[in-house]
């Protein structure tokens, strides 16, 4: 497909997934596993152009190993300023690992802070990870969070949100992405079914 914009409809349709994970152990990622995950995008964005209610839903299979090995080859053009080495682990149950490492200092700018607000002390880049239920169905996702940790340490829910809602603003989303309030799935896509290490999407 070529270069492509951020927050284009792969990066929509990873996150029916998951909200951005701690990749499987030994995982060996190849460009052509960054390929695939490419033509399939291209075929769920191909597939929500398409008109007729008779046609039968299509079922695209992918996995984290897939979206790991995207985010390493040809991802980093996708990604907010700030943010580096996503990675992904489908788990059981329903459950995702997310993890990325952020830059801090942008986040502590974006507004006056007092003593009491921890991100007036943590500086630099660290590893956030995230690990919650992500269901979706009926045209509508929703994250549970179960928990998160900020270079190790654990984090309350509006600590998380405060960088999720940073690193996912845009002009027509200027709050980001809310935890807590179900969101469209992203080109027609009616449910996303989970199991350990892949997902399939439902049109």
């Amino acid at each position: 497909m070529g270069s492509m914009p951020r927050r284009t409809a792969w990066t929509a349709a990873v996150m029916a997934v998951a909200v951005a994970g701690l990749a499987a152990a030994g995982q060996t990622l190849t460009k052509t596993d960054a390929d695939n995950l490419e033509h399939k995008v291209a075929a769920v964005v191909a597939r929500a152009a398409v008109t007729d209610p008779e046609a039968r839903p299509l079922r695209t299979l992918i996995t984290d190993r897939e979206v790991n090995a995207y985010f390493r080859y040809q991802g980093a053009a996708q990604l907010p300023v700030g943010v580096v080495n996503p990675t992904l682990a489908i788990l059981d149950a329903g459950r995702v690992s997310a993890m990325a490492t952020v830059d801090l200092d942008a986040v502590r700018r974006s507004k006056e802070r007092g003593w009491t607000d921890p991100l007036s002390y943590v500086t630099g880049t660290v590893d956030v990870i995230a690990v919650g239920r992500v269901r979706g169905a009926n045209g509508k996702g929703v994250v549970d969070l179960e928990s998160a940790t900020l270079a190790g340490v654990p984090i309350p829910k509006s600590l998380l949100q405060e960088i999720v809602s940073f690193y996912t603003r845009t002009p027509e989303s200027p709050g980001g992405f809310s935890m807590d309030q179900p969101f469209d799935l992203p080109q027609k896509i009616r449910q996303v079914d989970l199991q350990r290490g892949s997902a399939v999407i439902v049109q």
